[in-house]
């Protein structure tokens, strides 16, 4: 099977933003999404460009437009979300992001009305109906195809770096479940999801995609839901690993975190160098101990078995990527993974609302609709 790249402008970027949609009233998740895309959807066209339709219905997606700049980025994402809630203010429905809803339950939710949602649940069964979880998905532009997967495997040595600074998911069902990201080993039970395998050449992606096709695995490239992965037909490496983040100001962190690697990885292949590339089992323990234990995970750096904490290697990693940050504009949304580290991840913030109000879960929930319409609290 031929898979055609269609390459981009290098290092434009995009990013896709999942919200929850909750009853003011009990916090609850609030199956609406269809009453609200309706109302905000343009006279005469199918859908709204920027704000779209989901898995389940309590959900809607942030779309932005191909940006040119994170500060670019950031300004489409706030003007949907100001339109968003032009509609969900008046219903009485909040707005919030995270990795999970810390105590709505799995079974109340209702799945879309749409052909390719029908056929997810019919095969997946009751992981499928599992998927109670939100993430950001962040797009970059490569220019040419042969940099796709050396980028990829490049990327991947940062997937812990960026699953802890975005893990947003402790809670599961009402019950704290020790993990900082549940999302992430949550979302990988299903087929094609997780982790994406290492190739060295397009024919081999090629000849992986022919055979899910061609065994049923897959009915479109799209079904592929790797926690990175080519995007062929914008021309982009779409990075998927990140929980749901709960401010503007921590998506434009992540995008701009992504967006500097990624441009590092190309300038650097221009340069005619090699990328470094970590064993498979290393990449799996890395995802393993940055859900487990975020900010606190010990990360394997190399194939020798170097570890190091992760907010270490974070400041380093910053300060080597400050020159790619200034020549792409984003030097002040690069440093907010200072922020990050310094205020908590969502989950470390979820957990201190929580010790602070007696274990109040609903106060966990406020907080967050609170930093999504605020952003984050500085004391």
């Amino acid at each position: 099977m031929r898979i055609d790249f269609t390459p981009s402008r290098r290092s434009t970027v995009g990013a896709e933003w999942e919200i929850a949609l909750v009853d003011r009233r009990s916090g609850e998740l609030t199956s609406v999404a269809e009453r609200i895309l309706t109302a905000v959807r343009p006279d005469g066209e199918p859908e709204h460009p920027k704000i779209r339709q989901e898995l389940l219905l309590n959900t809607v997606e942030l779309v932005t437009g191909v940006c040119d700049t994170i500060g670019e980025l950031g300004e489409d994402l706030a003007g949907s979300l100001d339109e968003l809630r032009t509609i969900t203010d008046p219903l009485g429905v909040e707005l919030f992001c995270a990795g999970t809803h810390p105590y709505s339950t799995w079974y109340q939710q209702k799945v879309t009305d749409k052909e390719r949602y029908a056929k997810l649940i019919d095969r997946t069964q009751w992981w499928g109906r599992q998927m109670l979880i939100y993430g950001v998905h962040i797009h970059v532009g490569l220019d040419h195809r042969d940099k796709v997967l050396p980028v990829l495997d490049a990327l991947l040595n940062y997937a812990p770096h960026l699953q802890a600074l975005s893990a947003s998911s402790p809670y599961w069902g009402a019950e704290d479940t020790g993990y900082a990201s549940n999302r992430a080993l949550m979302f990988q039970q299903l087929p094609t999801a997780g982790l994406p395998f290492q190739f060295r050449e397009w024919s081999e992606l090629e000849s992986y995609v022919d055979d899910m096709f061609v065994t049923g695995v897959i009915d479109h490239f799209s079904e592929i839901r790797w926690d990175i992965r080519p995007a062929p037909h914008f021309g982009t490496i779409e990075m998927r690993v990140c929980d749901g983040l709960p401010t503007l100001e921590e998506v434009t962190t992540i995008a701009a975190f992504t967006q500097c690697l990624v441009d590092d990885f190309s300038a650097r292949l221009d340069r005619g160098e090699s990328l470094p590339v970590l064993p498979p089992w290393h990449v799996q323990e890395n995802k393993w101990r940055a859900a487990r234990y975020g900010m606190d995970a010990i990360i394997i750096l190399d194939a020798a078995g170097h570890e190091r904490l992760v907010t270490d290697d974070l400041a380093d990693v910053l300060e080597r990527l400050e020159p790619v940050a200034k020549q792409l504009d984003c030097v002040s949304e690069l440093r907010g993974v200072e922020t990050i580290i310094e205020l908590g991840a969502s989950y470390q913030r979820q957990r201190a609302v929580a010790r602070e109000h007696n274990g109040s879960l609903k106060a966990v929930l406020h907080s967050l609709i609170a930093e999504m319409r605020n952003g984050i609290a500085r004391e």
